[in-house]
């Protein structure tokens, strides 16, 4: 009998802790299931959503909805990070930010909030609003005291590869070989940030950052090899622009229709795949569409992987 394809190998079980607040988790557990990370862009100019959410209490109103439908952390950024998005100071930033996170922990203390950001003085600042998490698309590499900020602080934090920044990674995307280089790049981000201390990290191999959709799709597929970093996995992918080959294959017109429409079933298919191969925590914008979708990932795991039936012991 030929044997069928082989499953993905078990997910590694983490327990990072986070800062302590009335009400709030101490600790994130990652390894159990798949978590859902909703996405609160407080940005007038997010590829996606830019301008839905850029008032406090519309981002407020989004966050909880997203809660309400089964996301189990949120991230709240104040800067875009699409192609070619300028910076934004930090002033600004915390502008938009810090009221939401405030909210947030007065509301729904019982979600984890991290707080997207590539700026150590609003990961600072976040944090001690209750925000628990840092998510940095630079992998704590563009603001040269983001490292030591998060060392000192004891958060977790999400390191992601990216070459450059928003401004000019469009520019940045010639590699020998995607998975390889992003595999040894990301792994020299992580190895700089335990150097400098921080010691619960995440790493997140950074889809539509400094690649192709090409390049994206090839790290999509090869999502099992980031495994070997010993850390907890995030993927994002939601609504990513490699997603949109996808669509216009199926759909000619597809182009015509907002990017929240035309690449929804796509995103939710790759979070699937990403939660099959054992990411530890999916970010999205549609809760709703995906959370039912990685617990049937996380089933079919499972039945995969049933637990070790305990031998027998004599009498």
């Amino acid at each position: 009998m030929t044997p069928g394809p082989a499953l993905p190998a078990p997910r590694a079980r983490f327990v990072l802790p986070l800062p302590p607040r009335a009400g709030a988790p101490r600790s994130l557990v990652l390894g159990d299931r798949t978590l859902v990370m909703g996405i609160v862009n407080v940005t007038p100019d997010s590829f996606s959503d830019g301008g839905r959410h850029d008032t406090a209490d519309a981002a407020i109103s989004h966050a909880l909805r997203l809660v309400a439908e089964g996301a189990d952390l949120l991230d709240i950024g104040g800067e875009s990070t699409r192609p070619g998005a300028a910076e934004v100071p930090a002033d600004e930033q915390c502008r938009r930010v810090l009221p939401v996170i405030e909210a947030l922990l007065a509301r729904a203390p019982q979600v984890p909030v991290s707080i997207d950001t590539r700026s150590a003085d609003v990961a600072r600042r976040a944090v001690a609003a209750g925000a628990g998490i840092v998510n940095d698309v630079s992998g704590l590499a563009h603001d040269p005291a983001m490292r030591s900020a998060v060392a000192a602080m004891g958060v977790p934090a999400v390191v992601m590869h990216m070459r450059g920044t928003p401004g000019d990674m469009a520019t940045r995307t010639r590699y020998r070989d995607v998975v390889n280089d992003v595999l040894d790049e990301l792994r020299t981000s992580l190895d700089a940030a335990r150097a400098a201390g921080c010691a619960h990290l995440i790493a997140d191999p950074g889809i539509g950052f400094a690649k192709t959709p090409e390049q994206s799709a090839a790290l999509l597929a090869a999502t099992a090899r980031f495994a070997s970093f010993g850390t907890p996995l995030l993927v994002g992918a939601s609504r990513k622009r490699f997603l949109a080959l996808a669509a216009a294959a199926t759909a000619p017109g597809v182009a015509t229709r907002p990017v929240s429409e035309s690449r929804l079933a796509a995103s939710v298919a790759a979070v699937t795949l990403a939660a099959w191969f054992g990411v530890h925590i999916v970010r999205v914008h549609d809760v709703a569409a995906t959370a039912d979708a990685v617990r049937l990932a996380d089933l079919l795991r499972e039945a995969g992987h049933p637990p070790a039936i305990p031998e027998p012991r004599g009498g």
